[in-house]
Order: C-alpha cells, then structure tokens, then sequence
C-alpha cells in the first residue's frame, strides 16, 4: 500500500494514499467540523464548513475533498479558518426561519450544533418569501429550512438508485425538490426515509401522529399497541442510554402507563407471517412460481409496484407482521377478549415512515376495518413518553400482554436484513425434516425441499433491489426465494429510528442495534415460529391451519400488476437539475 506523510497541526501523520485531509485529522485525534459530507455519496464540499489552511495555498480548500498530499502542511483552527466557517454558518442562518423552538430537530440539529460550536451569536436575517410546507401522506419537505447540503439528494440517489429528488433551479433561486416542483406523494417516493435520516436540520421529517393517538388514549376506545422488533433496540438512545440498549420489558411498562389496554408484540405476527410464507414458498415450489420475493417491507413494495408492475407477481401475498397483527386484533382478539371489534383502535410503534404509508393502503381492511389506524416511529414514541414525563431507565421491566405476546428468537430477527430468511429456513428445516434439509460442506450451505436444491438470497437498500429485479426481468436471477428491505441494513436502520447527525457514528449504532437483536434471539427461549405455543394456539382455535381459508382473507393481499395502473417515476428533467 503506497503511504504518504503529512503534517497537520504540526503533528505528522502517514495515511494511505487517496486518503482526504479530513479522515488524516481523524487519525491523530482532530475532528475538523463538516456539514454537508457523507462518507463515499455526497463528497462535494458544498457547505464550506470542513476548510483548512495548506501552506502554500491562497484559497481555503474543503478538506473532505482535498486528496492527502505528500509533504503537505495543514493547519485545521487558525483563526482565519475558524472566521471562515463562522461566516458560512452565518450567512446559512441568515436565510434560516429562526424557530428553533417550535423546529422538530431542535437539540439535534446540525446547523444548531455547528453556530453552538463557533460561537455564532449575531446574525442579520435577510427577508425570504416563505413557502409552503409540502405535507405529504408520509413525509413532510420544509424547503425554508434546507440548507442545500444535498445529502438527500445523495442518500437517494447513490445509496437507494432512486432520482426523486435533485436541485431545481440556479444560484439563489435553487431548491431542493422532486421534479417540477411536485409533491412526494405525486412522484414514485417510497417513503423509506433515508432522506430523513441524513437531514442535518428539520428540512425533512415524517407526519406526526402523536396528538391522534393521544385523542385514542382519552376516549373510550379500547386501544391496542404493537411494538416492532427494531424498535426495543433503538429506543433508549432517545433517553440517553447507549446504543443498542435492549429496552423491551422498560418499553412495555412505558406503554402501559400511557394507558394502552393491551400491549403486543409485533413479533407474534412476525411468527404468523413466517407459517404463512414458508408454507406459501413450499407450494410455490411445487407449481414452480418462482422466485417467491418477501413481502414485509412497505417501501420495498411500493418500488416493485411503481418500477417493475408487472413482477409484482413473484411477490409473496403475505400481508407483513404489522397488518396481520390489525387483522387479528380486530377479529381473533376481539373474540378471545370478548370485545366490539369495532371498539378497537390499533397503534403501531415502527422504525419506519414506510408503514405509515402501508397502513393507509385501501388493500389493508380485509377485517371488515381498518387493520392498523395509527402508526408511530421509534422517535414519535419518545416524543409520546417525554410529553408523559416517563423516565425509560427508571422504570420496571414487564412482559407483554397474551394472546398477541409471546414470540420466538427468529422473530426478533425480523429488525434486519436477512433475519426473515434466516426465520423462515429455521422454521422449515425444523417443521419439515422429511421434506426440507440443510447439507453444509466447505464450499457452504445449500437448502434443499423435496430433493431440489432452493437457492436463497438476502438484499437490502433499493439500490440493491433494482439489480436484482432487473436480473429477475432479463432471466438470469438463479434465486428462488429472495428477502428483500427498502432500508440498507435493514429495519434498524429505518426511517423512523433516532436520527444521528454524524453519519459515521449512526454506521456504528445501527451494529450495536444490530447485535442487539442477535443476542436478544440466542437468549430467546424458543427459536423458531413453529414452537410458539400461541401461535399455535391461534391455529387451533381460529385461523385452522396455514394458508386456509381464513388465513387467506385476513392475513393476505395483492398487490397492484400493470393491469391496475402502477406507473414508472417521472425522472427529473436534465434542463432542471443539477447533480449534487
């Protein structure tokens, strides 16, 4: 590896080449401030926050672009540079709605951060014509607050292989937008929230549906909550603890004390929708419909059905485990409790703006009524908790609630990629031994139903997915049974989870969440969904036997083909954007 020296601060540092001056700092222990960068997709010094000083050079360059030089000297906080980062971070602030109280990111704000940081006080405010709030079904786009960092713009294009927004017009007159000025909700947005996450201000936020589920709360409703599996890994981070804090049975009592008079486990379904699905995959390899494509990711769904119509039809019909779960809570629940089924409101709490959208969908009310009414994010929740005063490290831990409580390790796996198919191959090898074997050789594993061999692939990020449809479309997918995310990483890494301004330290929480989740499923005391007595109870008693009749009209769906009108997204007009 070819190595270079440089010095910086007056301490030398020898890095491999290609490296920027920005990731050398790091290596001696010097963090220089940066705004608009996102390591390896938006790379483009845009804000000018990130400048040092080169001797040698008249110009202040952007260190996050700047290629590491041999003999290179560079000084990272002399006063001309710290002046040079205050004047930017004014003249941002100058044209920035001065709302920092009311703003959804107030205390997490980047731009916040940075004028806290350099000791930015005075600031002239120039008149700006405001304009008004895109508010999407999901999504909400304040464009006086974006800053023109353009890292969602880079999230969405480089990281999801989507264009649904780029920058419109030039100089003072640019915005960030979807094509010809339109609303999310009128192009292709999948609604993943990736955009979200990476906006260091409160540009980009999802629908807040606290005061909803607080009016469910005070009336007579008798109002039921499910909890995702990613949620009880991130949640503590909103209340200080460290990331990956596993605070599921803190989680449960919180809830209670908000007056929900059951909480569930989204798990439970999670449990239900792999019976469902590993049943359908084994009859889908008889009739040789294949591949068999997951269905339990809303954002993935909505780009199948808008950029590929017509494979819509290798996707499984499951309904994912947040429906399911308003399906049976309206109908098996309501008949073990005893209860009007038309008395039940259903709250979800999810890592995802996505299921906001899903559950919206007019395909989800198979029970006769909406199957879930509200969701929640994992940051709604804490917003929900903090407006009680609930304290999450001081409470008690308790167990969720039967008959929707009880789960298996497998389930929990649903929190991130690959931990359906890890799931549904546990559960199938165990259930089925005479007609589902696993062979491990040193070359690998290999699964086989019925003495064929079913070759099994995980994917996650839509950047992913589009490669893989469009080997599906040309005939060269060799896969037979493909798990598919819209979030890279999977669900703790969704669009509803805490949002972390240093995308480098988010990589490392989204681990730590991650590794939560697998030791949350080695302690679990059953591991798979074929073992958990209540669903199998929930067999017995009321759905009969997977992909019955019953389970058919509750648990399952289709989803919209190119008979049904899906379009293609609109790209954007070359004239109108600019890349990055």
């Amino acid at each position: 590896m070819n190595m270079i020296t440089l010095t910086i601060n007056g301490q030398s540092v020898s890095v491999p080449a290609g490296t920027t001056v920005l990731e050398a700092a790091k290596e001696i222990g010097v963090e220089i401030p940066k705004l608009c960068h996102l390591k390896d997709s938006n790379e483009i010094g845009a804000c000018r926050i990130c400048v040092v000083e080169v001797e040698g050079r008249r110009n202040l360059p952007a260190s996050c672009v700047l290629p590491a030089e041999e003999g290179m000297v560079v000084k990272t906080h002399t006063k001309r540079v710290l002046e040079a980062r205050q004047m930017n971070v004014q003249m941002m602030l100058s044209a920035h709605p001065q709302d920092c109280l009311q703003c959804v990111r107030s205390q997490n704000c980047g731009l916040q951060n940075l004028s806290q940081e350099l000791g930015v006080r005075d600031v002239e405010t120039v008149n700006y014509e405001e304009a008004v709030i895109d508010e999407g079904a999901v999504i909400y786009r304040d464009v006086n607050k974006c800053i023109l960092c353009r890292r969602c713009v880079a999230v969405c294009e480089e990281v999801q292989g989507m264009t649904i927004l780029g920058a419109l017009g030039r100089g003072i007159d640019t915005v960030i937008s979807p094509a010809w000025h339109q609303s999310l909700d009128q192009v292709s947005c999948t609604f993943c929230g990736q955009c979200v996450q990476v906006c260091p201000v409160g540009a980009l936020y999802e629908r807040n549906d606290v005061n909803q589920v607080w009016d469910m709360l005070s009336s007579d409703a008798h109002v039921v909550v499910q909890v995702a599996p990613a949620v009880r890994t991130a949640l503590g981070e909103e209340f200080g603890l460290p990331a990956g804090t596993d605070v599921t049975g803190k989680m449960v009592t919180a809830l209670r004390r908000l007056g929900f008079n059951h909480v569930f486990d989204t798990n439970f379904t999670a449990d239900v929708t792999i019976m469902e699905e590993g049943h359908e995959l084994l009859e889908r390899i008889k009739t040789n419909d294949l591949p068999l494509l997951t269905s339990c990711s809303p954002g993935w769904i909505r780009f199948v059905e808008e950029h590929y119509p017509s494979l819509t039809k290798y996707l499984s019909t499951c309904k994912s485990p947040q429906q399911m779960f308003g399906a049976l809570a309206k109908t098996y629940l309501a008949q073990v409790e005893g209860i009007d089924p038309a008395s039940i409101k259903t709250v979800s709490i999810m890592p995802c703006t996505a299921k906001k959208y899903e559950a919206a969908r007019p395909e989800m009310n198979d029970s006769g009524y909406q199957d879930v009414d509200v969701v929640l994010t994992t940051r709604e929740l804490a917003l929900l908790m903090k407006q009680a005063g609930l304290q999450l490290a001081k409470l008690k831990d308790e167990e969720f609630d039967a008959p929707m409580g009880m789960s298996s390790g497998g389930a929990v796996l649903f929190g991130q990629s690959g931990g359906v198919m890890e799931a549904a191959l546990r559960t199938l090898l165990a259930a089925y031994p005479d007609r589902v074997k696993l062979e491990e050789s040193d070359a690998g594993s290999k699964v086989f139903v019925d003495g064929s061999e079913v070759k099994v692939k995980v994917v996650s990020g839509l950047k992913q997915a589009r490669r893989v449809l469009d080997d599906i479309a040309a005939g060269k997918m060799p896969a037979h049974f493909v798990e598919i995310m819209a979030c890279p990483g999977g669900c703790v890494n969704g669009g509803g989870q805490p949002t972390v301004i240093d995308q480098q330290q988010r990589q490392e929480i989204i681990k730590k969440r991650r590794i939560s989740l697998k030791d949350l499923d080695k302690t679990a005391v059953i591991a798979g969904s074929h073992e958990n007595l209540a669903v199998q109870r929930l067999y017995e008693t009321f759905l009969q036997h997977p992909l019955s009749e019953v389970s058919h009209h509750l648990l399952h769906t289709n989803y919209k083909g190119p008979e049904q009108g899906a379009t293609n997204a609109e790209p954007l007009p070359e004239s109108e954007t600019s890349k990055h």
